[in-house]
């Protein structure tokens, strides 16, 4: 199990009172490290990973991922309430996780767009991308009315086809109002949107905010399975496409992101506290051998 020593927790004070920037950040409590619940079995290989084992306080390891800033003008495109910022405010490793915390704040971006809260986007686009393989995160959620944390992937290709046509997986999706429940999603084009081909685990108990769940896929051609926790809860092939195009057999690369409001979650309400924090204690990508 991690722990963090007496010196480090003094460090990191130290370093977290002198950040600034509007909004006081959460302690993240250390994520014990526990088996992978996939054995490989001879199977699979691991082939890219983030430990976030960097220095606390630190930044994401800017080899392996790309912090996405501003608003998307129009909110991402879901009319998101947030400004995505580079700052260790909202993105920073600590005690051995990646720490995306969303903060309520007057912001104004280097787009020029004033929003009310602060949260953190990062992506591998040209850096890591893969065709086919199991993805993996082991995260703990946040938590409250108009949260949307995300594990999802892009096809590469998004800039050229654009999307839908370039396609999306979305590993795992939790919004506040449903706080035991995460949805995995396809979108490609005719099943997009608020029609995409999807379903949802609910845990047997207690939430998703409580502890840390291993969230993943398994995607080899033509088909894509989804897994919380080891337990398979949804497999889907071109057949469920209804005669639209199958979008996923190129390579995809990796988003990590905490929204705050936007249509489908809506916006938080007086109940909804902030910061709120999402802890990723590992990302891992394997290839079938």
């Amino acid at each position: 199990m991690r722990r963090l020593g007496l010196l480090t927790c003094l460090f990191w004070l130290a370093a977290n009172l002198a950040c600034g920037g509007g909004g006081t950040a959460q302690t993240p409590s250390p994520a014990p490290v526990t088996p992978d619940p996939y054995p490989t079995n001879g199977t699979w290989t691991l082939v890219w990973n983030d430990e976030f084992e960097g220095a606390d306080g630190s930044s994401p390891d800017s080899t392996k991922w790309t912090m996405e800033t501003g608003t998307g003008s129009n909110g991402w495109g879901n009319n998101e309430l947030e400004t995505y910022t580079s700052r260790p405010e909202n993105a920073r490793q600590q005690g051995g996780s990646l720490v995306i915390t969303a903060i309520k704040e007057t912001f104004t971006g280097t787009d020029g767009q004033t929003r009310q809260y602060t949260s953190a986007r990062l992506k591998t686009q040209n850096k890591f991308t893969q065709k086919y393989g199991r993805f993996e995160a082991r995260i703990k959620v946040p938590s409250g009315q108009g949260l949307w944390p995300a594990f999802w992937m892009l096809g590469d290709d998004i800039t050229t086809v654009s999307w839908p046509a370039c396609g999306e997986i979305d590993i795992m999706e939790n919004i506040g109002r449903e706080p035991n429940i995460v949805h995995g999603s396809l979108h490609g084009p005719g099943y997009s949107g608020g029609s995409p081909l999807t379903g949802s685990y609910t845990l047997p108990s207690g939430n998703f905010s409580d502890d840390f769940h291993v969230f993943s896929v398994e995607w080899e051609p033509n088909v894509v399975r989804f897994y919380v926790d080891g337990n398979l809860y949804q497999t889907r092939t071109p057949s469920d496409t209804n005669g639209n195009q199958w979008v996923f057999s190129h390579p995809f690369f990796m988003l990590l992101n905490v929204a705050v409001g936007g249509g489908w979650p809506g916006s938080p309400d007086q109940n909804t506290q902030f910061p709120q924090t999402m802890l990723v204690d590992y990302v891992r990508v394997y290839a079938r051998k």
